[in-house]
């Protein structure tokens, strides 16, 4: 099978920069999230495991945009999947690659940035 590159754009270096110094298990939770919900969910045959969604409008046949919604977060003790943590991120089919756009806490912030997202795709389209 094919790995999955990754990578991250500025604004979600900013956002994960911000959110670690609240949970510090973050960078480790995401490797777990890459291994256990994002390479399962991009893999042929696809496993759906429930934890990540595609993000309506923002999808094409090269790209789709999604979300991953069930994030263990270890530095939240007690609330498993349901931390609250979401990352959005966009997928490039062709060249197997994730970047993640945007990291969010719920608490924080009820809902992604459609906007960020959409200013992502663009930037893309253009390049």
């Amino acid at each position: 099978m094919d790995r999955i590159r990754y990578e991250e754009t500025l604004g979600f270096a900013h956002d994960i920069k911000k959110l670690l110094k609240r949970f510090r298990s973050l960078r480790a939770d995401i490797e777990v999230a890459k291994r256990y919900a994002l390479e399962p969910f991009h893999a042929e045959p696809r496993i759906d495991t429930n934890a990540i969604e595609e993000i309506s409008g923002s999808c094409t046949e090269e790209v789709r945009a999604c979300k991953i919604k069930k994030f263990t977060c270890r530095a939240i003790k007690g609330r498993g999947v349901m931390s609250g943590i979401r990352i959005t991120y966009a997928y490039h089919i062709r060249q197997k690659r994730v970047v993640f756009i945007e990291i969010y806490f719920k608490g924080d912030k009820e809902n992604e940035d459609r906007a960020r997202i959409k200013e992502y795709l663009e930037s893309i389209l253009d390049a």
